[in-house]
This record gives C-alpha cells, sequence and structure tokens, in this order.
C-alpha cells in the first residue's frame, strides 16, 4: 500500500489543479505562469535567426494550412536539390493566403543514400541538426506476441519502408527552461497532421526537469524538439530530399522571412554525400575522468544498498549513472562516431541531437519508451545486463545465468509491472507477451519483455509520456525516492540522458530512452553516459564492471594513449 500510494503521489503532482489536463512531466513551475512575461532565473532563450519558438505561439490556435507537395523522382540528390529549389522560387512567387501553416516539398531519388552520409556532409553548416534511426522490429503498429525485440521480422518502426531521417535547420522549434508540459505537446501537434506522416518534430525532453542545468546542455534546455527545414529520408531502395516552410504571423514569423530563410539554408546545403562506413573517429584519448571516481560509486551503491535494507524503506532500486569525460588530441566529429556505432544498429535506435551551437548529443539505444500509431499502444521492459559470450555455448551459458539469477529478476521484475501498471493508468486491455526472455545486442544481452495497449484518445499520448517517463530501468522504484536519491548523490547533469529521444508526427509517435549516449562538443573532447540499477544483492565492483561495458561501443572507436607531437602537427 505504501508504494501504491507513492506512485499515486507522483502522478498527482503531474495533474494541473488549475485544468484537467495534465500539466507537465515533472511539474515545478505555477500553471498561473504567463510565459509572455515570466522572467526566469537562468538566461532567456533566443529564437534562432529567421526561426520562430513554437511553445510562445498560441497552442488552442489550429494551424491554418498543413500540406505535403510530392515532386517527380529524380535519379541523384543534385537534382533533387534543383528542382527543390525551382520548387520554393515558384512556391515564393504564389504565397498561400494563410497567416499560419507549414508546408513541405519532397522530391524522391532513385538511389538508396544513407541518411547519416548525408548528415555527416553537411558539417560546416552552423545549424541545427537532428537524426533519428528506427530498430528492426516485429509489427509495430499491431501487438505480435511472437516478437522479442531480436529483429525477427524486416518490417521497420514507424512509416514502414523509412529506415533513418536526418535534417538540417529548423523551420519551427520548441524549446524552454520549464518542464514539458501539455499545453507544449499542444503547440508542437498544431503543426501536425495525420494526413501529413512525414512532417515530424524530433527531439529529447530531460531526464529530471527540476534539476538545474549545466552549461553543456544549456542550449536543449528542459526539452527540445525541431521540425527540419531540410531533410534527407533514406528509405529501402531508395531515398527522399525534403524541404519544410513554416510560418505563423503571431509569431512574428510572416510567410516572407520563413521563405527567405528556406532559401538561404537551401544555399547552404550540400548535395555532395560520401560514404562513411570505413571511416572511424581516429585519434588519441588524452585523458580520461569518471564522475564519481570509483571510490565514490562504490560509498554511493553501498548508500543505495543500507536505504533498501532499512526496515521501513520503501526503496527497491535505484538507476545510478556515471558520466565519463574524455579529452581527446583532435575533434570527434559526431556523425562519423555515430556512423561507426552502425555497425551495431540492430534492436537499437541511433539518433542525433544539435541544437545551433551546442553539443551534439548521440546515442544508439536499445530501449523503446513507447510507440504509438493512432490508438495502439506498445512499450518495452528492459532491465538487468550480462555481456555476450565469446563462443555460441559460452553465450548461452551467460543467457542461463541471467535468466536464473534472483537479483536480476526482481530488477527486471520490477521495470516490467511498473510500466504495466502505468499503462493500464492510460490504456485498455494492457497485454503482457513475453513476460520474460532474453533480448541480444552486439555486446550485451538483457531481459526483456513487451508490452501493448489501446488508448480511448490519440490525446491521451501526453498522459503516455507522462506516465512512462522515467521508467524504473533509469531512475528506481518508486520513482518519486529514486528521483531524489539521484538528484541529492549524482554531482553531475544527466542533461537528455535517460530521457525520452524520439519523434511526434500527426497519427504516430515513437520515443526511445537516452541511453548508451555522449554529448560531443568541439575543443572539449565527449562525455559518456551509463547508468545501472542498484537492488538488494548489487555488488559495486561488479556494477562499476557493467558501466565499462556499456560504454565500450563508444571507447572502442578511440586510439588510447598520447600520440608523438610531431605526428600531431605533420598529420602522420
Amino acid at each position: 500500500m505504501a508504494t501504491a500510494s507513492a506512485s499515486g503521489q507522483f502522478l498527482a503532482r503531474l495533474i494541473d489543479p488549475q485544468s484537467t489536463r495534465k500539466c507537465s512531466i515533472y511539474a515545478a513551475t505555477p500553471t498561473s505562469r504567463s510565459r509572455q512575461t515570466v522572467c526566469f532565473s537562468r538566461r532567456r532563450y533566443k529564437p534562432c535567426s529567421m526561426s520562430m519558438n513554437g511553445c510562445q505561439g498560441d497552442h488552442g490556435l489550429p494551424v491554418e494550412t498543413i500540406e505535403t507537395r510530392t515532386l517527380p523522382t529524380v535519379p541523384s540528390p543534385a537534382l533533387a536539390m534543383d528542382r527543390l529549389n525551382s520548387a520554393i522560387y515558384q512556391l515564393k512567387s504564389h504565397p498561400p493566403p494563410s497567416s499560419s501553416g507549414v508546408i513541405r516539398l519532397e522530391v524522391p531519388i532513385q538511389q538508396q543514400i544513407d541518411a547519416i552520409d548525408w548528415l555527416h556532409a553537411q558539417n560546416s553548416l552552423q545549424l541545427s541538426r537532428c537524426y533519428f534511426s528506427g530498430r528492426t522490429v516485429g509489427s509495430s503498429d499491431v501487438f505480435n506476441p511472437a516478437d522479442n525485440g531480436n529483429g525477427s521480422s524486416k518490417e521497420k518502426a514507424g512509416t514502414k519502408g523509412l529506415v533513418s531521417v536526418a535534417g538540417v535547420g529548423s523551420a519551427v522549434f520548441f524549446r524552454d527552461i520549464h518542464p514539458f508540459s501539455y499545453n507544449d505537446w499542444k503547440s508542437i501537434r498544431r503543426f501536425l497532421s495525420e494526413k501529413n506522416p512525414l512532417i515530424r518534430a524530433y527531439g529529447a525532453i530531460r531526464f529530471d526537469a527540476r534539476s538545474n542545468i549545466s552549461p553543456e546542455w544549456e542550449g536543449f534546455g528542459s526539452f527540445y524538439f525541431t521540425v527540419p527545414q531540410v531533410e534527407l529520408d533514406e528509405l529501402e531502395g531508395s531515398s527522399m530530399l525534403a524541404t519544410t516552410v513554416a510560418w505563423d504571423e503571431s509569431l512574428s514569423l510572416t510567410w516572407e522571412k520563413a521563405i527567405d530563410a528556406l532559401q538561404a539554408t537551401m544555399g547552404q546545403v550540400s548535395s555532395f554525400v560520401v560514404n562513411m562506413r570505413n571511416q572511424s573517429p581516429n585519434t588519441f584519448i588524452v585523458s580520461k575522468t569518471h564522475s564519481p571516481s570509483k571510490k565514490y560509486w562504490e560509498l554511493t551503491v553501498n548508500r543505495v544498498l543500507q536505504q533498501i535494507d532499512r526496515t521501513n524503506s520503501e526503496l527497491t532500486k535505484v538507476v545510478l549513472a556515471r558520466s565519463s569525460r574524455v579529452v581527446t588530441a583532435t575533434d570527434i566529429d559526431p556523425t562519423t562516431w555515430l556512423a561507426c556505432l552502425q555497425v551495431e544498429k540492430d534492436n537499437s535506435y541511433q539518433f542525433c541531437l544539435q541544437p545551433p551551437k551546442s553539443p551534439a548529443f548521440i546515442g544508439n539505444t536499445p530501449e523503446r519508451l513507447f510507440h504509438r500509431k493512432n490508438l495502439s499502444i506498445c512499450s518495452e521492459a528492459l532491465a538487468a545486463t550480462r555481456a555476450r559470450g565469446g563462443s555460441m555455448s559460452h553465450d548461452l551459458q551467460v543467457e542461463l545465468d541471467l535468466l536464473s539469477s534472483p537479483k536480476d529478476h526482481l530488477e527486471f521484475t520490477i521495470v516490467r509491472e511498473t510500466i504495466k501498471k502505468n499503462l493500464e493508468a492510460v490504456g485498455n486491455g494492457v497485454v503482457v507477451e513475453p513476460e520474460k526472455v532474453i533480448r541480444k545486442l552486439k555486446r550485451v544481452q538483457h531481459l526483456y519483455a513487451k508490452l501493448a495497449a489501446k488508448l480511448t484518445s490519440e490525446d491521451d499520448e501526453f498522459d503516455v509520456l507522462a506516465s512512462l517517463h522515467p521508467t524504473p530501468a533509469v531512475c528506481g522504484f518508486p520513482r518519486e525516492e529514486a528521483r531524489v536519491f539521484i538528484a541529492e548523490n549524482e554531482a553531475f547533469d544527466r542533461g537528455m540522458y535517460a530521457g525520452p529521444v524520439g519523434w511526434f508526427s500527426g497519427g504516430e509517435s515513437e520515443f526511445a530512452v537516452g541511453i548508451r549516449s555522449a554529448l560531443v562538443e568541439k575543443g572539449l573532447g565527449a562525455l559518456m553516459y551509463a547508468g545501472t540499477g542498484i537492488v538488494k544483492g548489487s555488488n559495486p565492483s561488479l556494477e562499476w564492471d557493467e558501466l565499462e561495458l556499456k560504454i565500450s561501443q563508444f571507447t572502442k572507436l578511440l586510439k588510447i594513449g598520447v600520440p608523438q607531437l610531431e605526428q600531431l602537427t605533420t598529420g602522420v
């Protein structure tokens, strides 16, 4: 009963006492606050040049025009650029009569172009960038009990045939430092339409919006979403180059300004694409530090275990994380690093999110938070970790050990049952199948379960997001008690690490959990993040080894040691 009460209190804090709708994820600010007049204690975010922050508009006022125009197919990206530029010029000559709208122009390309290669070609642009790659799963919009998340079907998550998306610039973006709220969700949704499924808002939400934002995460705010100005959609066997123009006179972005901004971005976009599969970061680690250090990590883990063992404690699990900073001899290019991780992309989402003049948040995460297609919703429980075995027989032995471990069963059950209860609170007919199987990735394996339900209304999507995030797999249980422990004991800002990362569209949305991730910034190397669940029976040293295993997908691509000075200066 005490646990149920704590969960109920957490959900109650998500309710706006002045409204019948949810207020925010981790609601922390008064609902009577006026966004137009409030003075934040932190730095205000200035809109990008010739772009608009959709959160500052009237979320209840529909956008007047939303449409997609598909142009004839061409054989190459260069011809697609020419066709789009001509179409934009024609569009500029015949402006729409509406005061607000979104228009997407798209040109199919006969050849399949890797979206990450296209994004790498845009490295010189000082614009926002985003990338999202789905993963091979079972049928994503209809529950399939036979699917254990190991890629048994060729169908892709999301729009059928869509492999990955890369975008630059912002037709409209959404960012603030207050917690992501129902009104913010409505502000995004007003620019989307079920009839235009590829007009999407890509972005991420902080793990804990109530914690202070550290300098490296300032550009992201408490949440950051963007509808790209120019994007490359990688399809199965083909591609599509697209542009999106968005305008809203109530936000002081007229049609003329928006179309001029799109033309300016198109003037910078390169159609020259180089395959990066054989490239590597090719840099040396000069230094590597952890926060916390191993000594402090052991103290914190023991503190969690002592708390769990207290007779009056409700706490059964806390997910502790570590931030590992690597300083390298030369800058790490985030798209090159991400491209190298594609050998491990099976059963994982890949993402890159980079606001203007900010670091790039990249990741290769196996964990789905939820996928919604119309009223169908599915989620996953993923917890407990073992390394893959060096041989088939060894791998099987590791699998059996994971399946039979009482400690890992406890950690996994907490995650699965909590997600089930949260889905039951917002949906109907919750099904859990399989209840516990092994999910195998390139270098690790986990315990896994799939959950599915039906929503009453598509407006329940925000409720799903608010109830599922953060899951016990990245926070703990009860989650409010675990969140408080994390806030009081972790000495670094998680930022978007372990937060929702994904996209919204009119009739469909998909979010992963931003784990197995890193923040990459020019001149500062990278911050790599990993976490592990602490439950009764956890061993601090073994949990530290698990952190090393989880970040190894990044560190294995970097050379250890300091190169000779003459090598740095001559490029040898």
